[in-house]
């Protein structure tokens, strides 16, 4: 089966090829955005990560016609009301500045204290698979494992899954592994942080964050989906 991942960052395709390895699946062959032909991509104006991710993935199955999933992740900082949310790519008004991003969050939240500088990652995945020969029955196999896939208007077969991420946000960034706001979340202590919260998402190795990550959790979700639709591919 092949998977269209709609995402040009190589670090996000790295992630669910271990998860898949991890879990035993061998027959998903995984394709960026760079593996397919260009496509003008709608623009992400959602105003949830459901809504953006189904944006991209709907985008990606009727351009290529392959089954593709897109995700869309974000920092809820609970002193913001859950914000930058859907606008944490581009929190600093420049879409993709890590820097200028969790600068201007840790000046928001300069004078907060620290028992309420509680936060959390989130990420949500949708799958869309366009042009199953028995859409209806790939439904009910995956109802069948419990995963509530639907049926659109085009024969699509939908499917989301969420993960979540707790901790806290550092005065100052720490680390150079990961991206984005990495350097100043630190994971709770029973999420693979440390019993000081001084250990930061950026300081994490690539299995541990894995483990523990948002975006880990829903990959992980999902990968008996993706067995699933591969075996009846």
């Amino acid at each position: 089966m092949k998977l269209l991942v709609a995402s040009r960052n190589a670090k996000k395709l790295a992630e669910l090829d271990r998860i898949l390895r991890a879990e035993g699946i061998e027959s998903v062959e995984l394709l960026s955005l760079a593996d397919v032909a260009e496509y003008p991509e709608a623009p992400e104006d959602g105003r949830t990560f459901a809504d953006n991710a189904f944006i991209k993935a709907l985008d990606g199955a009727a351009h290529s016609g392959l089954a593709c999933l897109a995700d869309d992740s974000g920092l809820s900082v609970d002193e913001l009301n859950g914000m930058p949310g859907v606008l944490s790519a581009r929190w600093s008004g420049v879409h993709g500045d890590d820097v200028a991003n969790y600068e201007l969050l840790l000046a928001q939240i300069s004078d907060t204290p620290d028992e309420r500088r509680t936060a959390a990652f989130r990420s949500t995945c949708a799958l869309v698979v366009p042009g199953l020969a028995d859409a209806s029955a790939a439904q009910q196999a995956l109802s069948d494992a419990g995963f509530p896939a639907v049926l659109d208007d085009s024969g699509n077969l939908l499917l989301v899954v969420e993960g979540r991420w707790p901790g806290t946000i550092l005065r100052e960034p720490v680390g150079d592994n990961g991206f984005g706001y990495d350097p100043v979340f630190a994971p709770a202590p029973e999420e693979g942080g440390n019993a000081e919260g001084t250990l930061s998402a950026a300081q994490l190795s690539a299995e541990a964050k894995d483990a523990f990550s948002h975006r880990g959790r829903a990959l992980r979700a999902l990968a008996p989906a993706l067995k699933i639709l591969a075996e009846l591919a």
